[in-house]
């Protein structure tokens, strides 16, 4: 029994990123490309997402030119791909508020929206600070702060505090305070509905990028798999590390489990397929009775 079809969809790209943006420590080795991707759930009669992209206008499309980004296109367009608009939408989860991941909340009209208190207070915070303190803000769209902001005079946003189980039935929240970002978290399907449960996925938002921050890189004689983490901290990679293990620990140390967004091999692990716009739709998993959205 799976109660969720669970689809990474790829909405525009970075050709050449900076592998040590990516893996701790990876200084002068090169570039990987890096897609930009959201999480859409379905199933028990919801449509849930893990982020929600970002818009390409104002700060936004700045943004995405500072950091190169390529192909992007718009929710209705990629969520077309696996037959479900915008409007059909009525939870999302923000792992945490970088422009790439909270800066599209208007599109998702009829959305609920999630955020640990703690990521949006201390954007809040950080957005007071003196101009020569905005290294903190490299990833931000303080437009998107204010939007969020707005979402709670709306009563759409609801601040979490810490884990939260069964926030739609078998979904749960999970927090990594000051790592990537001040609040960020991660979402666990349990597709058994079960707890425990023996059918976990971990939709690990930006806490994991790329295998090798589960498995390590490799580059070291007689090493064993050893978690490196992402290069990019506001708090600390020690606390990255101890979230990978949390995230490890769900799902019986099976990281096939765990699913980074912005790796571009899960190709290789799930079944996928390139759109006619050049973006990747991959298919984690599929509930009962749905049907593929990647099959030929």
């Amino acid at each position: 029994m799976a109660d969720y079809s669970i689809w990474v969809c790829e909405y525009s790209y970075v050709a050449d990123y900076h592998k040590s943006g990516v893996l701790y420590g990876a200084h002068n080795q090169g570039y990987v490309k890096l897609p930009y991707c959201y999480v859409v759930i379905k199933g028990r009669d919801h449509v849930a997402m893990v982020d929600v992209g970002y818009n390409d206008k104002d700060y936004g499309k700045v943004l995405g030119d500072r950091f190169k980004v390529e192909n992007w296109h718009d929710p209705k367009t990629v969520m077309s791909e696996i037959g479900i608009a915008p409007e059909d939408v009525d939870t999302c989860f923000i792992s945490h508020a970088h422009f790439d991941h909270f800066g599209n909340v208007e599109a998702f009209p009829n959305a609920k929206f999630y955020i640990q208190e703690r990521e949006i207070s201390k954007w809040v915070w950080a957005m007071s600070l003196p101009d020569r303190l905005r290294w903190m803000m490299v990833a931000v769209d303080p437009g998107d702060i204010v939007r969020g902001v707005e979402l709670a005079r709306d009563k759409r946003l609801v601040t979490v505090n810490g884990a939260l189980a069964d926030v739609l039935p078998g979904i749960d929240l999970h927090p990594a305070d000051d790592s990537h970002t001040w609040g960020s978290m991660w979402v666990t399907v349990r597709n058994d509905g079960q707890a425990p449960s023996q059918d976990t996925w971990v939709l690990a938002g930006d806490l994991i990028y790329v295998f090798e921050n589960i498995k390590g890189p490799g580059d070291a004689v007689g090493e064993r798999e050893i978690y490196t983490p992402v290069g990019l901290a506001v708090g600390s990679q020690a606390n990255l590390v101890l979230a990978t293990e949390e995230m490890m620990k769900q799902v019986d140390y099976d990281d096939h489990r765990i699913i980074p967004v912005h790796e571009e091999r899960i190709r290789d692990t799930f079944p996928s397929r390139i759109t006619d716009k050049g973006l990747r739709i991959t298919e984690i998993c599929l509930a009962d009775g749905e049907p593929s959205k990647v099959a030929g």
